[in-house]
């Protein structure tokens, strides 16, 4: 059984923001603490986020969607990716920290986005912003 601390990173539908930031957390954590994403809902993997993190040598086509009922996981801390997730996070034992820390949501930058490389170009933005920010979100579980 692992000591290491358990953080889960929760938006509306796991599908891009959570993704990449388990994504990115693994790639940079794994050995300090246990990486985990869900969703409130369940919306499916975004190939656009898988895309953009395949470019950084990030593969997350392994993760899958899922509900934070789904995880089955007593976390340490939860890391809220979007308003939605924030205003609905359900309530966590006394020992859970609950942090917020949003980021623009990638469909809707590209939504508008006419081209394939104006979408992709959004969803670089955003993966670009959590991983710059990695290391101030994790700090208090580090």
């Amino acid at each position: 059984m692992s000591d290491k601390r358990k953080v889960l990173f929760l938006c509306t539908g796991n599908s891009c923001r959570s993704q990449m930031a388990e994504g990115i957390a693994r790639k940079l954590y794994s050995e300090k603490i246990s990486i985990y994403s869900a969703g409130i809902e369940k919306h499916g993997m975004n190939p656009y986020a898988m895309k953009v993190m395949e470019e950084m040598g990030i593969d997350i086509s392994g993760q899958s969607s899922k509900t934070l009922d789904e995880t089955g996981v007593d976390f340490d801390c939860v890391v809220t990716v979007c308003d939605h997730a924030n205003e609905s996070c359900p309530e966590f034992s006394g020992k859970t920290q609950v942090i917020h820390f949003p980021f623009p949501d990638p469909p809707k930058l590209a939504k508008d986005k006419n081209s394939e490389e104006d979408k992709l170009t959004c969803y670089r933005s955003v993966r670009d912003e959590i991983y710059e920010k990695m290391d101030s979100i994790l700090e208090p579980v580090l």
